[in-house]
Order: structure tokens, then sequence, then C-alpha cells
């Protein structure tokens, strides 16, 4: 009887290698999860954060939904700050994503509280993973495999949870640190779930490892209450490293997780006993039995809504808060620098500051246009893009565009006034200027992320591509080959064209050297100049692809990115050709002033 007796107590070393395994298949089986989700979805993620996020209870809901199928709220959040980082979100969009993807992280606690703890695991995951595999070893390289890899995921995801409830069998309460249902022993358990949450890096671990625990009998629900609240607060460390050098939206983002979280905690800590007596009594007076498992998980779900009714009335304040907080170059860029309330009331002194305003944003529009063309070919080899490139660009054009947005706030306040017909006559054509040089920028942004994305290797630049007919030339490539003549690439086609590009926005700058009497001249030879190159680089092109000697589906992308450039080329040309024509405003403004609302505001095309 003794030796059954000492043959049916796992042993201490047992129980260790089934927690410590219990864990890794878990994390092993999210990680699975959410990677083959991400691959299954592609960019449609992107598109539906975008077209889900428009109003703040739309927001709060993608944040619930994405959560709870990516099974990992850090994911979420991570790429919540990935997006804003890259422009594809608003600040104020993404705020209620990640406050929501708080409250879509419980679903990982009602599938363990219902699976783990309610079916016979074996039963439920194997098929999962045997299927998740065969989808994945038979959809290589296609979406089927990542949503094999997810379903195999989801499978092992629960057998590390059947693991970790044979780790904890036989343990009892004398197994951990005594932690009494106290305000210090519930705060201390806070402390060792933040703890243990940095450490697995993944919320939804500890919060499966105290569900088992609990279950298990080795701590009171209140001190797993504890550890849950604390596992809620860890898992801000991550989006806080995710934040590290980010753009100041993303920062914001990562702060006003932390302060929902902290702010949360403070009310689960406050109200945690009577929400866990509440909650007993309602699952006594429904099961007739208290699962200390459910309350726990209705006890996370609870104080997460309980947070996002408490943001929901403060989300004004903390925006507002945050937004004066974080700043950097760019939004201080975006604000403007010659615009005032004060001067808005004197029309020929606000003219002034408007053209000053108009010169500046073309200097910023320009600086993006020189960083997107620095991204395509000038030189070969064609180095790399630079890290972060994508996310500078689109915080250039988000500047552009905000300076765009307060110069037409300032015409439509200035509009309102009587002023004299000189004045008047201006501004459509400084709306004109401003589309002008908006547009520039939008298309350049354009050039620039396809820059950053072509792949540099064999096959798109670095080195010969394939052998081009250029004009005028009647030898096939085989006998040019065999010749031996160095016939350029695609890449090294389209240098001359992005070279005279930038010589153009350098020249166009309205706040550049070049400026002055005389500029727009310099200006017309570099839009010359960039049309001959465009025009020789086009004809070559088109030679390739008709002749067969390039990839036609090549030609095409190069031609179109051509095309994109030249437009914000003349785009560039036109502002230029506008500024120059202003007329200078008189000492004096004689004649009787008009009223504006009858002035041409005609929409600039």
């Amino acid at each position: 009887m003794v030796e059954g007796a000492v043959a049916a107590t796992p042993s201490p070393l047992l129980m260790g290698v089934s927690l410590l395994g219990g864990i890794g298949l878990f994390l092993l089986g999210m990680t699975m999860l959410t990677d083959g989700l991400k691959l299954a979805a592609g960019r449609a993620l992107e598109r539906i954060l975008a077209a889900w996020t428009r109003t703040r209870l739309h927001g709060l809901a993608t944040g619930v939904l994405l959560t709870a199928l990516v099974q990992s709220s850090t994911a979420m959040t991570v790429a919540a700050i990935g997006f804003v980082n890259a422009g594809l979100l608003s600040f104020t969009s993404a705020l209620w994503v990640v406050f929501g993807s708080n409250v879509g992280s419980s679903v990982t606690g009602w599938l363990v509280a219902w699976i783990g703890f309610k079916m016979k695991i074996d039963a439920f995951a194997l098929p999962f993973i045997g299927l998740g595999m065969a989808l994945k070893l038979t959809g290589e390289g296609t979406r089927r495999a990542g949503l094999g890899m997810a379903l195999a995921g989801f499978g092992v995801l629960f057998l590390g949870i059947d693991m970790l409830k044979e780790g904890f069998e036989g343990l009892g309460p004398q197994a951990l640190p005594p932690l009494e249902s106290t305000l210090g022993g519930v705060v201390l358990a806070g402390l060792l779930g933040i703890g243990l949450t940095i450490l697995l890096q993944a919320s939804a671990a500890t919060f499966a490892l105290v569900l088992t625990a609990v279950a298990g009998g080795m701590m009171p629900v209140e001190v797993g209450a504890g550890m849950v609240i604390g596992a809620n607060i860890g898992t801000t460390l991550t989006g806080i490293l995710a934040a590290i050098g980010a753009t100041s939206n993303a920062r914001r983002l990562a702060a006003a997780h932390v302060l929902f979280n902290l702010v949360t905690a403070v009310v689960a800590i406050v109200l945690l006993s009577p929400l866990l007596a509440l909650i007993h009594a309602v699952g006594v007076w429904l099961t007739g039995s208290g699962d200390v498992v459910t309350q726990l998980v209705i006890f996370h779900t609870l104080f997460n809504l309980l947070g996002v009714a408490l943001m929901w009335p403060l989300s004004g304040p903390l925006v507002r808060f945050l937004l004066a907080r974080f700043g950097s170059a760019d939004e201080d860029a975006a604000r403007p620098r010659y615009l005032d309330r004060n001067v808005a009331a004197v029309p020929a002194l606000a003219l002034q500051a408007l053209r000053r305003e108009m010169a500046r944003m073309g200097h910023l529009a320009m600086q993006l246009a020189g960083e997107a063309v620095r991204l395509n070919p000038l030189v070969l080899p064609w180095p790399p893009a630079e890290p972060q490139a994508d996310a500078r660009l689109a915080r250039q054009l988000e500047t552009v565009e905000q300076l765009q947005k307060e110069i037409g706030r300032f015409v439509s306040e200035i509009s309102r006034n009587p002023m004299h017909k000189e004045v008047a006559n201006q501004l459509p054509e400084l709306l004109r200027i401003a589309t002008h040089f908006d547009t520039l920028s939008r298309v350049m942004h354009h050039v620039g992320v396809q820059g950053s994305h072509t792949p540099r290797g064999e096959g798109s630049g670095a080195s010969v591509l394939s052998v081009l007919i250029l004009p005028g030339r009647t030898e096939s490539p085989a006998a040019e080959a065999e010749a031996g003549a160095a016939s350029p690439g695609i890449v090294a086609c389209v240098v001359p064209v992005f070279v005279a590009a930038q010589g153009f926005f350098a020249s166009a700058d309205p706040e550049g050297a070049h400026q002055g009497p005389g500029g727009e001249w310099l200006v017309a030879e570099a839009r010359t100049a960039f049309e001959e190159a465009y025009q020789t680089a086009k004809a070559a092109l088109l030679h390739a692809g008709a002749g067969g000697a390039v990839d036609v589906n090549a030609v095409y992308d190069w031609l179109s990115r051509m095309s994109d450039l030249r437009r914000a080329v003349e785009q560039g040309f036109k502002a230029i050709q506008r500024l120059a024509a202003l007329p200078e405003l008189s000492a004096q403004t004689d004649g009787a002033p008009v009223d504006n609302s009858t002035a041409d505001m005609e929409s600039a095309e």
C-alpha cells in the first residue's frame, strides 16, 4: 500500500518538467496561432483596421474581435502601434483598438474555462493539429498554409493547458509562497503577475497558469485575481518596447495603453471583494455551485469592461493630454509658422503671411520628394533602403497635409472679412498652389514607398537585368551579347530619370538656394532636362518590352513609376510658376473693399 501510494504521487522533477513543458507548448501554440492568422489574412488586416475604426465604437469592437481571433492582446497592441507608426492608422482610431484588445484578451480565459477544464483535451486538440498540419504541408506558400498553422497552433495551445493541469495535480497551497486574501496579499500577487508576464511575454500564458493553479486549489481565487490584474499591467511592456524610437503617435499610443491598464488595475483592486462576492452569488444562483475558474474569467472580463466604461468619458481629455506630449520635429513643422489669428484681421498682412507659409509648405513638399527619389535608383549598385524609410515618408506626408489644412482654415477665416480686390484675387491662386504641393507630396510618397519595397537583388537592379534595345539600334540582343557589348539593365536605364528628378526638386524648392531672380528659368531648365531623360528611358523600356528582351510586367511597373514621377514634376513646376506669377502687394491698397463671398474661390484643378 505504501509503495502504491508513493508511486501514485508525482515526483517534483516530473511536476516541474510538466509545468515547463506545458508553458512551452502553450506559448508555441499561441505563436503558431498568431503567425498563421497573420499569414492567412495577408494585407486584409490593414484594410479591416482602416475600414472598421472610423468611430471609437467601431475601433473598440474591432480590437475585441481581432484579439479574440489572434488570441493575443500583446500582438494586437504591437500591430496597432506598428500601423500608427507607418501612418496607416490615426492615434485616436488606434486608441480604441488597443482598449478593445484588452477586453478581447478575456476570450482566452473563456476558451480555457470551457474547453480546457470541461472537455477531454486529447480528443479536441489532436484533430486540430492533424488537420492544420495537413493544410500547411499541402499549401506551402499560400494562405491555406497560414490557416493550417493557426489550426495546429490552436491544438498545441490546449495540449499545453493539459500539461499544465497535469503539472499542478497533486500540488497543494503549500507548494507556493503563502499569499493571503488581503489587500497586501493581492498587491503582492499582482507584482508576481507582472513579473511572470514580463518573463513569458504573454499575459494569456500567465492567465492560463493562474486558472490551472486556482482550479488545482493551489491559491485562493482572490490571489488569482491579483495575479490576473498584474498580468494586465505586465503586458504593456511589449508595447513600450515597440514604441521606442517610433513616431510621436506610436509613443502616445503606448502611453495610453499603460494608463488604461493602470487605471483598470486600480479599479479592479478597489472593487475586488464586492465584484468576486457578486460573481460568486450569481454563479451559485445560476448553476448551484461556485466554479472558481469561471469566477476568475468573469472577473477578468468585468474589470476590463469597467475600464472601458471609465475611459469612454475620459478619452477626450486623455487624447488632449497625450497630444500635448511626445512632440516631434515633424509635428512642430506641421504647425504654421507665419499664420496667426491676429494677422487674419488685416487681409493685406494675412496675404503676406499666407505666401510665406505657402513657400514653407513647398519647401517641405520638395524635401519629401527628395527623400522619395533617394529611395529609388540614383546610382548603381542600387543601395538598400534605410530602416524606417516608410515611416519617415509617412510622417513627412502627414506634415504637408496638416499644413495644407491649416492654410485652408486660415483662408476661410480671412475670407469672412471685407478685403480689397487685390487681396481677394490672390486667394484662389494660393489654394491652387497648395493643391499642387499636396498632390506632389502624395504622388512622391507613393513613389518612395515603391522604391523602398523594390528588391535590390539579382533581377531587380543591383546588377544588369536584361539586354535593352535602345532607340536607333538594329542589333538583336543575341548579336549584342555575342559582340560583348555592355548593354544597360532596366535599373541602369531609369537612373538618369531619377537623377534628373532630384535636380528638379532641388531647384524648385521655394526656400532653396536656386530661388530668387532667374530662379524660374533654372526650374524650367531642370524640368526640360527631366523630360528629355524621361522620354529617352520610356522609349528604351518600350523597345525592350516589345522585343522580348525583358519581362513586360517589369517594364510596366517602371513605366508606371516614371509616369508618377513625371506627374509630380509637373505639379511642382505649376506651383513654382504660379508662385512666381503672384503680384507684389502695393504699399497702399487703394480702391473699395469687396465682399469675399463674391470673390472667385473656385477649387484648384
